[in-house]
């Protein structure tokens, strides 16, 4: 069986969703049941356990893996703080690692991130850390003890695919961690091409709640995400510079009859 394992927790999906930028917390029950995802991830600050209606929480099915991210951190320290606060709130283990101190690109800060990562997986925390791709900066995640690790596709929220490619796959290629596209994919087609390039998952949030219709939508990545695995299972065929005939140029109607 084709299993994705994270943490020790072995999974069916290889969708993860996240939770901002919905018209209403109250349509994420049906948003996760129509794409079958396992993972869901929040910020943190959006967790309000003194308004039922505005707490995300409320919203989430119980079977599913909480995973919070510790978006609005500017350094490790505010990530640490965070991640402890939402273990601390019931959220489990799991945390999503966030430090972003730029304000125009929201590109994630490679080094304060590895800081944060190492210090959380010592304390027991599942890791997953969001990160500009880099090989070098991958394999200190790895020595820091990151349970997978998440390249960015594009700046967050942008919906502009994969613009990274060529990083993210050598990130494929040479991190023994299971690799999950996070950020700027935008449509099915894009997540099922992180998939054919060997990513174990992606993670979709804006491409589905911006959407006319996220139900629709999430089913749409849902199926998105088993073809591309599928394919990169099957192995992809040779791309090749000139055209070659799927049928032999030898053999045509009435070749025999000539005298």
């Amino acid at each position: 069986m084709d299993k994705l394992i994270i943490g020790g927790v072995e999974l069916n999906s290889r969708l993860l969703i996240g939770t901002g930028k919905y018209c209403s917390n109250k349509i994420m029950p049906d948003v996760i049941r129509a794409c079958g995802t396992q993972i869901v991830t929040m910020a943190v600050r959006r967790v309000d356990l003194d308004n039922k209606d505005e707490n995300i929480l409320e919203y989430i099915p119980k079977d599913i893996i909480l995973l919070p991210n510790t978006s609005g951190a500017r350094n490790a320290e505010e990530a640490v703080r965070i991640a402890r606060l939402a273990r601390a709130m019931g959220c489990g283990n799991w945390v999503k690692i966030e430090v972003i101190s730029d304000n125009k690109y929201l590109l994630p800060d490679n080094f304060e991130t590895i800081k944060a990562t190492e210090i959380l997986a010592k304390e027991g925390f599942v890791v997953l850390p969001y990160m500009s791709p880099d090989l070098m900066a991958a394999k200190r995640f790895v020595d820091a003890g990151a349970a997978a690790v998440m390249p960015l596709g594009a700046p967050i929220g942008t919906n502009r695919g994969i613009r990274t490619k060529e990083l993210v796959q050598i990130l494929i290629d040479e991190i023994n961690l299971p690799i999950i596209v996070d950020a700027g994919i935008g449509k099915p087609s894009e997540a099922a091409e992180a998939m054919e390039m060997g990513a174990a998952a992606v993670l979709v949030n804006t491409a589905i709640a911006s959407s006319e219709n996220p139900i629709k939508m999430a089913e749409a990545f849902s199926l998105a995400v088993k073809a591309g695995r599928l394919a990169y299972n099957a192995k992809l065929g040779e791309e090749k510079k000139y055209a070659n005939a799927s049928s032999p140029l030898t053999g045509f109607l009435f070749e025999g009859d000539k005298k």
